[in-house]
């Protein structure tokens, strides 16, 4: 069996080697290569390619935002996974915009973040459930004032309001009761959702009206 490569960029030699051992008990994952900032979090990630890059923000020199942006701009493979103890919206969103494809905070239980690091392998993103509470918010503040103006090829007004469940968390028994329809009718409308969106999972669905900045298109 194929292992996950993993890389660790964290400026604190002992998170590096207590996430190390974490990630190690597992049999599909394998740590390949450490880094203290972002500039060898760049170097190394080139070097070895990892399959997933765990990357701190707050970093001497070149910082986790700047790694990121510097991975990105090169259309490199692998994904990356922001680790980080800050739970404002602006780090969240900022790391969603520049393409990362997971958010997990510091603090979280040893089984989110292997959740995550399977989950961006397999190539769907991966935000902290009670990080997503953040992502509604700024999504209904960019696309609610906007659902009068959806046309023909972009999200019902309906469409929008199931995508907003989706993204609190929300089963489809959860939002047909909440909006007063069949639970049938919701999954067609996850269904077109998904379709329009491109997308493969609800995760993604909200993270790519985020990315998009959706308003009037959708």
């Amino acid at each position: 069996m194929d292992k996950i490569r993993v890389l660790i960029a964290d400026d604190h030699t002992m998170v590096r080697q207590g996430l190390k051992q974490i990630l190690e008990l597992e049999q599909d994952i394998v740590v390949i290569a450490q880094a203290s900032n972002g500039e060898e979090a760049v170097r190394l990630s080139k070097e070895y390619r990892p399959d997933v890059v765990l990357m701190d923000i707050n970093m001497p020199g070149t910082n986790g935002l700047q790694a990121i942006q510097q991975l990105k701009q090169e259309k490199n493979t692998f994904k990356i996974i922001v680790l980080t103890i800050h739970q404002d919206r602006e780090y969240l969103f900022k790391t969603l915009q520049m393409g990362s494809e997971g958010y997990v905070l510091k603090d979280a239980e040893p089984a989110v973040l292997i959740e995550a690091i399977r989950s961006v392998h397999r190539g769907q993103s991966f935000i902290q459930p009670n990080m997503t509470k953040e992502l509604v918010k700024e999504f209904n503040r960019v696309t609610l004032h906007e659902k009068d103006k959806c046309d023909e090829n972009s999200l019902t007004a309906r469409e929008i309001e199931v995508l907003e469940l989706i993204a609190e968390g929300m089963i489809n028994k959860e939002i047909a009761k909440t909006l007063y329809i069949s639970e049938k009718t919701v999954k067609n409308h996850v269904s077109n959702i998904f379709k329009k969106l491109n997308v493969s999972d609800r995760t993604q669905a909200a993270i790519y009206a985020f990315k998009h900045n959706l308003k009037s298109s959708i």
